[in-house]
């Protein structure tokens, strides 16, 4: 099976069409620094650097599978006030409709937050594709469920050129607890109590070590309160330093290497020197495994 990998990021979707034996032909985005780290670690794809609304489908190379993770920040609950940017956000979806028009893969899978399905235009969307003459299945999938230790609940519409929307029968693993990513002897710790930490955090931790005890994650922001026993997966991996480990009278932030594990990444997997931008591109890619499942469950059904 040959694919490509429209907003390839990081190449979370391109990782887990490799791990389901998928050879991805082309991979695009339009940040030169994500084309970077994807042509690192796939160089065997052809690349290119550009605004897809802008691209060039007859340039493409003919697949069988269309991969796109258009931009989420436009729907999702995270982003805030509303702003005019978010509308250009949004409308990167229709670069996967006019992909599809030109080539017609027999599938193509779609990842974004759940709120992708609230889009006032999502409705024009799958008409859109439904007109291309495809029947979509839409689902909602916690990597977690993957044998990834991170709650990361995203929306997968997978297409197929048929007549029904296609059933997939995808594995439920056994969760694993956020301690297996941690490193406690390395990383960059600090004292708890000293001079500067805030009410709030200080409160947070209080309250996370009543809960859990001496060693446990806490959440710097978000509707998360306490902490977050090591036996459960962490919550959701984000584009900035979210998460803190607790261990008795010192802390520090989940660093890349941990968060590249709650991702499901490979050990190995080549991330940008600067950890703002790496933890940027992990915030916003697809959990390869999840892709992997779901690729190799759509090869199954098909």
């Amino acid at each position: 099976m040959d694919a490509i990998d429209l907003f390839a990021g990081a190449g979370g979707f391109s990782t887990g069409a490799r791990m389901a034996g998928a050879n991805v032909v082309w991979a695009a985005n339009h940040w030169p620094a994500a084309v970077e780290v994807h042509a690192n670690n796939h160089p065997d794809t052809l690349h290119i650097c550009q605004d897809l609304q802008q691209a060039d489908w007859t340039q493409v190379p003919a697949h069988d599978l269309l991969m796109a993770s258009p931009a989420c920040q436009g729907h999702s609950r995270a982003r805030g006030k509303e702003r005019p940017h978010h509308d250009a956000q949004r409308s990167t979806a229709w670069a996967v409709v006019s992909a599809a028009e030109h080539h017609r893969p027999a599938f193509f899978l779609v990842e974004n937050v759940p709120e992708f399905a609230k889009w006032e235009l999502y409705p024009a969307w799958c008409a859109a594709m439904t007109a291309l003459g495809y029947a979509m299945t839409p689902m909602v999938l916690d990597a977690a469920d993957h044998g990834v230790a991170q709650h990361r609940r995203r929306l997968f519409i997978v297409g197929t050129r048929s007549r029904h929307p296609i059933a997939l029968k995808l594995p439920r693993l056994s969760h694993v607890g956020a301690g297996t990513l941690i490193d406690f002897e390395g990383g960059k710790w600090s004292p708890i109590e000293r001079p500067g930490r805030s009410a709030a955090t200080l409160a947070r931790i209080a309250e996370g070590r009543r809960v859990c005890g001496p060693r446990f994650l806490t959440a710097y922001y978000g509707n998360e309160r306490g902490g977050r026993s090591l036996e459960r997966p962490v919550g959701t991996i984000t584009t900035r330093d979210r998460w803190a480990v607790i261990d008795g009278d010192r802390m520090r932030m989940l660093n890349v290497q941990e968060c590249r594990r709650a991702m499901g990444f490979p050990d190995d997997y080549q991330l940008p020197h600067r950890a703002k931008d790496a933890m940027h591109m992990l915030g916003n890619a697809v959990v390869p495994p999840v892709a992997r499942d779901v690729i190799n469950a759509l090869k199954v059904a098909a």
